[in-house]
């Protein structure tokens, strides 16, 4: 009867991707399910399990790690408020505006800087289109270039930390690991910083390449409007506007790394200092505050709905036999490890056309932990490679989201077409990083 586990994850993913909402699709679902196989096969299920459910819940609002999660959103948010994007931007576009193609490589810089700051995906996107976007196509950049950069840097928040991906990545795979051993999130943070840092390497050279190339697709900015923006205290704005928020992200990264703080302590320390950055830039306010109560509230509480809506369906897979079930005809099909992995890589990034990031990591991540721990493999490894696929997908046409987003806000004379063209390049570069950690797994722990 553990086949039962099996439709019980095919019913639900399905009903995910028909649209219905997350949290209460993984929770209902599976207690209706439990409910019919109670009454049809008491032997299989007996409805009496769900009094663990309780004991479960409490576990993941006492988790510490989590703790993580609302304070890194309230950071980035924070940081959003505060106009540090588009101070940064102006900035950092001056300091590299003789070199062709210096607005590009300013966007991919901040882009990295607020994925450091936010990891969230979708707010980075929809901030770098708005600021970014007409900047680059009145400056006479070319509308594909622009826009796949833009959109590639918005999406950098999903592996370089602090993450919120690698943040519950690392909860999922240590929950469903079984006494396997466990992911801490300051290593898998540790782990992420060298492939991001070399994704952003090679996002700056294709720019200085292809601006070098095709001159008139990035030209530079006239060296009059550099010098009238770089007059008096120019060294001041970029101490105020570039080294304060390196320096926070310094001090978040710095003291997870070095062990000084956990991932935890380390949130709340981003979350201080940002409020401290938004005070100097003279943009706190009550009102300011409120807004971004709100929406870390907001998008806490989806976070968290969704995870106790995972642990119901969890609990009734397992009990179900699912994950032995699952890791047998895993076994016997005489699968390789890394045929496996490659599998497994493929559905999460189909997966990332239709569902987001959050439900990814809840409902397949737990399914298939089970099974990587029987093939002995290094989740460390593993979890790098399941976030880097997500980036992937979220930026590869026609169904990713960060494209999506981008369109939302790009001016009407951007085409979809104009868009997914201008991506192209850049899912290359993410490609190849993600073929660099499968067959090198020993990059990853470079920057450790």
């Amino acid at each position: 009867m553990e086949y039962l586990a099996i439709v019980l994850f095919v019913i639900i993913f399905i009903l995910i991707l028909r649209g219905y909402p997350v949290a209460f699709t993984l929770g209902g679902i599976s207690i209706a399910f439990a409910y019919g196989v109670s009454l049809l096969a008491p032997d299989v299920f007996q409805m009496s399990t769900f009094y663990l459910l309780p004991s479960r819940i409490m576990g993941v609002v006492n988790n510490y790690v989590l703790m993580a999660v609302p304070l890194f959103i309230f950071m980035g948010i924070m940081l959003e408020k505060s106009g540090l994007a588009q101070s940064l931007l102006e900035t950092m576009a001056m300091m590299f505006g003789r070199v062709r193609g210096g607005l590009a490589i300013s966007v991919v810089i901040v882009g990295a800087l607020l994925a450091a700051s936010t990891g969230i995906v979708g707010a980075t996107v929809v901030t770098m289109g708005l600021i970014s976007l007409p900047t680059m196509l009145k400056r006479g950049y070319k509308t594909e270039l622009a826009t796949g950069v833009i959109a590639s840097s918005g999406t950098l928040g999903q592996i370089i930390p602090p993450s919120i991906v690698l943040v519950l990545l690392a909860d999922t795979i240590n929950s469903s690991s079984r006494g396997a051993a466990s992911v801490d999130v300051g290593a898998l943070f540790s782990a992420a910083l060298f492939p991001g840092l070399v994704l952003v390497g090679l996002y700056i050279i294709y720019i200085l390449i292809i601006s070098w190339i095709r001159k008139e697709d990035a030209p530079s900015i006239p060296a009059e409007e550099i010098q009238e923006f770089r007059g008096s205290q120019f060294g001041a704005r970029v101490i105020k506007v570039l080294l304060l928020p390196v320096l926070l992200i310094v001090l978040v990264l710095g003291s997870i790394f070095t062990g000084i703080a956990s991932p935890t302590e380390a949130s709340a320390i981003g979350a201080i200092g940002a409020t401290l950055l938004t005070i100097i830039q003279k943009k706190f306010s009550l009102q300011i505050l409120k807004e971004v109560g709100q929406e870390t509230a907001k998008l806490t509480s989806m976070v968290f709905f969704i995870l106790l809506g995972a642990t119901t369906f969890t609990l009734v897979f397992r009990t179900l036999g699912g994950d032995a079930y699952l890791q047998e005809i895993i076994m016997s099909s005489n699968l390789t490890p890394l045929l496996f992995l490659l599998l497994v890589m493929l559905v999460v990034f189909i997966a990332g056309f239709f569902i987001d990031f959050i439900e990814i990591v809840f409902i397949i991540v737990p399914v298939v932990t089970p099974v990587f721990n029987a093939f002995g493999m290094d989740m460390l490894w593993v979890g790098i490679l399941i976030a880097l696929n997500l980036q992937t997908s979220f930026l590869t046409p026609p169904f990713g989201f960060a494209l999506f987003y981008l369109k939302g806000v790009a001016p009407e004379t951007v085409k979809t077409s104009q868009i997914y063209k201008g991506i192209i390049p850049f899912i290359v570069i993410q490609l190849f990083i993600v073929s660099l950690v499968v067959f090198f797994p020993e990059i990853i722990f470079i920057s450790k």
